[in-house]
């Protein structure tokens, strides 16, 4: 783990000791793991048109031939976000050469203030090979219904702008057709990812 990404993380503790009302409010969102795994596989689908925080228009097409971790969030998120950023950029440390079979993405449900140059300065921030991804409200609109995730804008007095986001917290994982395979919950710890991860793509080798 780089010094950045242990930086992070004790900013992650400190922040989770002061928003656990965030982390319920996110962790009850009606897209719960046992809800998604039912609805999945038939109808949880990747599809979007979005910008990459490079400036790249992306969609889901451009992932096909590699494993994809989906997460959904915006850069505002006092914990649940950085500590499931963290989580995944220890994945990909951690798979070593077989990193190169996964690509990670970070979709903003916050279109008001996540432009690509906003994510541009946080995404990499935790791992150069997570690609964050923005849009307008109606494109960020259609990729959650897509995926089925909830998000919705919380009014919030102590929050930048007045305002904070709830949101679905788990991780989506796509096969290399792009087919989904099943959710990480919230809190599922790296090496356990990690272990899932290899064994999929060494069977898809």
């Amino acid at each position: 783990m780089t010094g950045l990404q242990k930086g992070l993380w004790a900013a992650v503790a400190v922040a989770a000791l002061g928003a656990g009302g965030l982390a319920l409010f996110d962790a009850r969102s009606p897209d719960t793991t046992a809800s998604a795994e039912a609805n999945a596989p038939a109808s949880v689908v990747a599809e979007f048109e979005l910008t990459g925080h490079n400036g790249v228009a992306r969609t889901a097409e451009d992932l096909r031939g590699q494993w994809s971790l989906v997460f959904f969030g915006f850069t505002n998120c006092p914990d649940i976000c950085p500590t499931t950023l963290a989580e995944i950029a220890q994945v990909m440390d951690d798979l070593g050469a077989q990193a190169d079979a996964v690509q990670p993405l970070f979709i903003s449900v916050d279109s008001e203030r996540d432009r690509p140059e906003a994510l541009a300065e946080y995404v990499p921030q935790f791992h150069p090979s997570i690609l964050g991804l923005a849009g307008t409200p109606e494109q960020i609109e259609a990729a959650a219904a897509s995926f089925k995730i909830f998000y919705e804008r919380v009014p919030e007095e102590t929050a930048p702008d007045g305002y904070t986001m709830g949101h679905t917290s788990q991780v989506f994982l796509f096969d290399p057709e792009g087919a989904f395979v099943r959710l990480y919950s919230y809190g599922t710890p790296a090496p356990e990812i990690t272990a899932d991860l290899r064994a999929r793509i060494d069977a898809d080798g």
